[in-house]
């Protein structure tokens, strides 16, 4: 599997997964990286919170743009070089995620901008930023 090199993307090409974010998600993601934060993992004290029981860590969320990127669009090669997130709405265990891509800007044929939104089943836009990759050559 190749990605398409910088003479092939064109600005508005658009790919997206999706993926349905299980409670086993979390407990992994949060043995992973670390982040046992209770908001995530302990039902008893995320019930108090804003968000009044426990939801997936954003970053979560924002992982499912990395998978478009590096293996839809640009795809397998990509190089992420950076990404801006904002978090606009909480993922509770059970939501199915959709994270879309889409290019925005092409410069000086080396570097690509992406605008990246995963929202809910909901249609509710969850995560939203700006990713900046170095397509396959």
């Amino acid at each position: 599997m190749k990605g398409k090199t910088i003479k092939e993307l064109k600005i508005g090409d658009k790919a997206s997964i999706a993926k349905t974010i299980t409670e086993g998600d979390v407990y992994l993601f949060a043995g992973i990286t670390g982040d046992q934060n209770p908001a995530h993992i302990n039902e008893e004290v995320a019930k108090n919170t804003m968000f009044k029981g426990r939801i997936a860590h954003g970053m979560l969320s924002a992982g499912l743009i990395s998978a478009v990127l590096g293996m839809y669009l640009p795809g397998p090669g990509t190089i992420y070089m950076g990404q801006e997130l904002k978090f606009t709405a909480p993922v509770r265990f059970g939501d199915t995620i959709t994270a879309e891509v889409e290019i925005i800007e092409i410069i000086k044929e080396k570097v690509v901008k992406l605008k990246t939104t995963c929202t809910n089943q909901n249609k509710i836009i969850v995560v939203e930023g700006i990713a900046t990759v170095m397509p396959p050559k």
